[in-house]
């Protein structure tokens, strides 16, 4: 139980037990984080034996974060999921091992305790709380040129909603559809490389705080034909990174995830736009624009490191009610099956699935953010990510030759940015003020070209 129940709990006679006190002895003393800490040191032999020395010491040697540490760190993704890490750690040692071995029930009665207990508090608050709010413009029979003036050149998200239901991956990708075609490849989960079939068996069945996000780079080289079934919408074509061909950072994912899997916030690489399709399922965006801190978010000066509640649900149990007390709220919104979000380039923003979701997504370089990307790419070198090292032995490197290609491809188009730029640097509102007043924003400037590359 939490800690709040001991200062409302009581014995028959009116005082206070604390089983903690008396079943750790001296051990008793150190916080609960430290003993957790101390247990990540020792192997499964140990945390075993340990856990047979008393009640409370069961109770702290049956963290699933830390039978999941010792899963991963041993057998990477080459397991099959039993419904908790610990079950699933000792039948991948022993096939021969029974359920029957571990006690169904140990009742321990008067234990307090906030990092056991928040697991289990995360894993089953519900979510119908985040479905209210929806302030993220949707739009439908959008064209080319109201995209460009309302939305990229503003540098403000939309989700439409009439594209991807034309994607034959639409109407294909269930998860059964993926598992018999691509049930035996293996696919990138966070820190781990796993067959379809076993993600699939676990995110289907799995009840952790924050469970594992498949999150894949490589789908369209691993999987035969899985590329013929969708097509960049036609806002997001323009791409000047593609001039680097196979040397260009990477770009496209497929994303698959249970409810309560996402990602906290961030912004995305190197200054880059990105849109996210949804096949199947639904999740929640919230977006704070560039130069707008997220609560419960920290950062140093030049956003090279970021520090955010690991757990979305603690995220939202912690932070979420601060968005509707701040002067600056965010915007929010839902993006459902068959839709597909524009994120801007800087925007911070997290997203949580709702429910079992597929999705893809691919960032870009557009004319509405080029000038964003490369000053990146010249005055933070260090942060670059996504450049293979085998094209790029120095990210310092990067900038320069991008410059050159879009010599060569584009004459002119980096004399006519910089004059852009100078013209508008001293008058341009800023993007909150865009959003406010979108009919007091700027109306940007755009050039046309015949090559959508």
């Amino acid at each position: 139980m939490p800690w709040g129940n001991y200062y409302i709990d009581s014995t028959e006679k009116g005082f206070r037990k604390n089983r903690r006190e008396t079943s750790l002895g001296a051990l008793a003393h150190l916080t609960d984080e430290i003993i957790l800490e101390i247990l990540g040191y020792l192997n499964v032999k140990e945390l075993l034996t340990l856990g047979f020395t008393s009640q409370v010491l069961y109770c702290f040697v049956s963290f699933e974060e830390l039978w999941k540490q010792l899963t991963i760190r041993k057998f990477n993704g080459d397991w099959w999921w039993y419904g908790t890490w610990k079950l699933t750690y000792l039948k991948r040692s022993d096939p021969k091992y029974e359920d029957s071995f571990i006690k169904p029930t140990i009742n321990v009665t008067h234990f307090y305790s906030d990092i056991l207990f928040q697991p289990f508090l995360y894993s089953s608050t519900g979510m119908e709380q985040f479905l209210g709010i929806e302030t993220i413009d949707r739009r439908s029979n959008l064209s080319i040129e109201e995209f460009n003036t309302n939305y990229a050149t503003k540098n403000r998200p939309v989700i439409i909603t009439d594209v991807v239901t034309q994607w034959s991956a639409f109407q294909k990708w269930t998860m059964k559809y993926l598992i018999e075609k691509y049930g035996d490849i293996h696919f990138r989960a966070e820190a781990i490389d796993i067959k379809l079939k076993n993600y699939a068996q676990y995110s289907m069945n799995t009840l952790d705080e924050s469970p594992l996000y498949l999150f894949d780079k490589k789908f369209g080289e691993k999987c035969n034909g899985i590329l013929e079934d969708f097509f960049i919408p036609e806002y997001f074509c323009q791409d000047f990174f593609n001039i680097l061909g196979q040397s260009r950072p990477d770009f496209r994912w497929i994303i698959i995830g249970p409810a309560r899997s996402g990602s906290t916030f961030h912004k995305d690489p190197n200054s880059t736009s990105a849109w996210n399709a949804v096949i199947s399922g639904s999740k929640k965006w919230i977006m704070y624009p560039p130069d707008i801190l997220p609560p419960g978010v920290f950062t140093n000066a030049d956003e090279s490191e970021v520090t955010s509640p690991v757990s979305l649900m603690e995220w939202h149990l912690n932070y979420y009610k601060e968005t509707n007390k701040s002067k600056i709220r965010p915007l929010e919104g839902i993006c459902r099956a068959g839709e597909v979000i524009f994120v801007p380039n800087g925007w911070w923003h997290m997203v949580i699935n709702l429910e079992d979701s597929i999705a893809i997504t691919q960032n870009f370089v557009g004319l509405h953010n080029l000038s964003n990307v490369l000053k990146f790419l010249r005055e933070k070198p260090e942060q670059i990510s996504g450049f293979s090292s085998d094209s790029w032995p120095s990210c310092k490197t990067i900038h320069e030759t991008f410059c050159k290609k879009l010599q060569e491809v584009y004459p002119g188009l980096l004399e006519k940015l910089e004059l852009h730029n100078d013209s508008h640097k001293n008058n341009q509102p800023s993007v909150w003020e865009q959003i406010k007043k979108p009919d007091d924003a700027e109306k940007g400037f755009t050039f046309n070209f015949s090559n959508n590359d």
